[in-house]
C-alpha cells in the first residue's frame, strides 16, 4: 500500500532542490497530502489564495516530480479545506502491484443526531402550517436550491423544531453524505465567543471548519442574536460564505425578519433573500388531528369529546397540548379508568385548569411584554412614539383589558396619565390587528402562553 505521507515527503525533497528556498517554504512546504482519487494526487492548500498561486506557478512542476517518483499517478490537484471532505468521500484504493483501483469505496453513513420521532410523516398538516411544510420538504429534497435561506417563524410550540428535525432525518435517510449542522442560537453564541477568545489556535480553527464545511446549517431561535454585535459580525461572515457556495441555510425565529428591528440591517436583509414562511396557531380541526395522532402513537384510545376538550383547553401551544394528553394517558393508567368524556378529562386536568393564573396582575403583563420585545418598563410607560415602543405598549394595554377587571382610567394612569379614550383606541387597534395580521395574532398568543405558564 502507498503511504501518502512518505510519498509526499519524497516529492517535497525533490521540489526543494528545484524551487527557490523562500518560495518552497511559503507555498510548497505547507501543502498536505489528502488522498488519491482516480490516479490523481490531491494536495491541500490552507487558503484559496495559496491554491491560486500554486496552480499558476508551481503545479506543473509538482506534477512532473510526482509522476517521476510514481508513474501510476497521472495528475495532481490542489484543493482547499472546504472541498477536502468531497475528495475524501471519492478517494481510491492503491494496490502496490496492480496500480490504482479507481472504483470508489462505499460512503460511510454519518451518525443521525436528529430525533427520529420528528419526521415529515409525523407532522400533522393543516391550514396553519401547510406552506411551511411544503417549503421544508422542498429544501430537504433540494438543499441549496431555490429556497435559500429558508426562514421559519412562529410562536412557541407550534412545530418549528419538528420541521428542522424532519429535514435532518430526511437527509440522513436519503443523502447520508450531506453534512448537516443543527445548533441553537445560544450554542452558536457560546461557540463564537470561544473563537474570539480561543484557548488555542487549533481550537479556533476546528470550530471555524465545523461551520464552514457543513452542507446544511440550521440555526434555531435566531432572534437571540439581538444585542450580540460581535456574534452578529461572525455569523454574517459564516452566512455569506455558505450562501455563496450554495450551502443551505435554515433559520427559525419567533418573529419575521422585518420585525427583528434591533438586528443589523445587513443580516435582516440576507435573512429575506430566500423564502420566509410562518406557522400560525392551528385551528380546532388541526389540533384535534394532532392529538389523535399522538394518542395513536401511544396506543391510547382517545375519544372525540376528550380530544376536543384538550384542544379547547390549550389553543396556542402544541407542546402544552401534548403534555395535557400525556397527563390524561397517565391518569387513565394510574386509576385504571377509561377517560372518554369531558367530565372525566376535566377531573384529570383539574390542577392545570384551575391554575390558569388567576393571580396575574398588570405588572406581570407589562414585564412579560417588555421581556418579549426586549425593551424596558421605562420605555413602555414613556411618551416615546417610535414603532418599536408603540406596538408593545398597545399590546400590553390590550392584554390588561382582556385578562384583568381593571378600570380603563386606572390603566391610563399606569401608562403615564393617558385618558380612557387612548386606552380604548389601543385595545381596539390590537383587537383589529389580531383579526387581520398573522404576526400580531401569533405575538399575542405567544404572550398569553408565557403569562399562563410562568
Amino acid at each position: 500500500m502507498l503511504n501518502l505521507d512518505d510519498f509526499w515527503a519524497d516529492a517535497k525533497n525533490e521540489l526543494s532542490i528545484s524551487i527557490q528556498a523562500i518560495s518552497y517554504e511559503v507555498w510548497i512546504d505547507k501543502l498536505e497530502p489528502v488522498c488519491i482519487v482516480d490516479n490523481t494526487l490531491v494536495l491541500l492548500a490552507l487558503t484559496i489564495n495559496a491554491k491560486r498561486t500554486i496552480d499558476a506557478r508551481y503545479l506543473d512542476k509538482i506534477r512532473d516530480v510526482v509522476k517521476n517518483i510514481n508513474s501510476s499517478i497521472t495528475d495532481v490537484v490542489i484543493t482547499t479545506p472546504d472541498k477536502k471532505a468531497d475528495y475524501l468521500n471519492k478517494q481510491s484504493v492503491f494496490v502496490e502491484d496492480e496500480g490504482f483501483v479507481t472504483t470508489h469505496p462505499q460512503k460511510v453513513k454519518r451518525q443521525n443526531n436528529f430525533l427520529q420521532k420528528y419526521t415529515f410523516d409525523t407532522f400533522i398538516e393543516g391550514k396553519s402550517n401547510a406552506f411551511a411544510l411544503a417549503a421544508c420538504k422542498n429544501v430537504a429534497e433540494n438543499p441549496g436550491g431555490q429556497y435559500n435561506p429558508l426562514f421559519i417563524y412562529s410562536g412557541v410550540g407550534l412545530g418549528k423544531t419538528h420541521l428542522l428535525h424532519a429535514i435532518g432525518n430526511y437527509l440522513y435517510k436519503n443523502a447520508p453524505e450531506t453534512v448537516v449542522l443543527y445548533v441553537s442560537t445560544d450554542t452558536l453564541i457560546t461557540e463564537f465567543l470561544s473563537i474570539m477568545h480561543p484557548k488555542s489556535r487549533e481550537d479556533a480553527s476546528q470550530l471555524r471548519e465545523k461551520y464552514n464545511n457543513c452542507d446544511v446549517l440550521m440555526v434555531d431561535d435566531i432572534q437571540s442574536l439581538i444585542n450580540k454585535e460581535a456574534t452578529q459580525e461572525l455569523f454574517f461572515n459564516v452566512f455569506n460564505d455558505l450562501y455563496h457556495r450554495s450551502k443551505q441555510i435554515i433559520l427559525t425565529s419567533d418573529r419575521s425578519p422585518k420585525d427583528l428591528t434591533t438586528l443589523e440591517d445587513r443580516l435582516r436583509t440576507r435573512f429575506s433573500w430566500g423564502l420566509t414562511v410562518d406557522i400560525q396557531v392551528p385551528d380546532m380541526e388541526t389540533r384535534v388531528a394532532i392529538l389523535k395522532n399522538k394518542a395513536a402513537q401511544a396506543k391510547f384510545s382517545l375519544s372525540d369529546e376528550v380530544a376536543e376538550f384538550i384542544a379547547e383547553s390549550s389553543k396556542t401551544n402544541i407542546r402544552e397540548m401534548e403534555g395535557l394528553l400525556n397527563k390524561i394517558v397517565f391518569f387513565s393508567s394510574l386509576a385504571n379508568r377509561v377517560i372518554d368524556t369531558k367530565e372525566l378529562a376535566y377531573e384529570a386536568l383539574s390542577d392545570f385548569i384551575e391554575d390558569k393564573k388567576d393571580t396575574i396582575d398588570a405588572g406581570d403583563i407589562v414585564n412579560t411584554v417588555c421581556k418579549y420585545f426586549n425593551i424596558t418598563t421605562n420605555d413602555i410607560f414613556s411618551k416615546k412614539k417610535t414603532k418599536n415602543i408603540v406596538e408593545p405598549r398597545m399590546i400590553a394595554i390590550y392584554l390588561i383589558t382582556e385578562l384583568l377587571p381593571m378600570p380603563l382610567s386606572q390603566i391610563g394612569d399606569m401608562f403615564g396619565g393617558r385618558d380612557h379614550t387612548t386606552i380604548i383606541h389601543a385595545r381596539d387597534k390590537i383587537s383589529e390587528e389580531i383579526m387581520t395580521n398573522p404576526r400580531v395574532k401569533i405575538t399575542v398568543a405567544d404572550l398569553k402562553n408565557m403569562l399562563m405558564n410562568r
